[in-house]
């Protein structure tokens, strides 16, 4: 029985990966106000951990984040803009 309990929770442990999915979503961020603010939003963004992808637009005021869900969420990244000095929000709309 303990066999078969540790050779479950091995197996669990290493298929853990499989379970996590990449994610987008996007943020409006209506503090960008300069041309530069995408430069540091980006950054921002690019340094949480998880985030595989971010692009900031200027024009539309929001940011496209794909990221792996089970190392962050979306709740991270619009901290890590505000602590940037931009706060941000998520819009609805599906995840991908």
């Amino acid at each position: 029985m303990n066999r078969q309990l540790a050779s479950f929770v091995l197996t669990a442990v290493i298929a853990a990966p499989v379970w996590a999915a990449p994610q987008t979503v996007t943020l409006a961020v209506p503090g960008m106000t300069c041309a530069a603010c995408p430069i540091t939003v980006k950054q921002a963004l690019s340094r949480v951990a998880g985030v595989t992808k971010t692009e900031v637009m200027f024009e539309k005021r929001q940011a496209v984040v794909t990221f792996d869900n089970a190392i962050t969420n979306v709740q991270a990244l619009t901290e890590a803009t505000k602590n940037a000095g931009y706060p941000s929000t998520a819009l609805p709309g599906p995840s991908r």
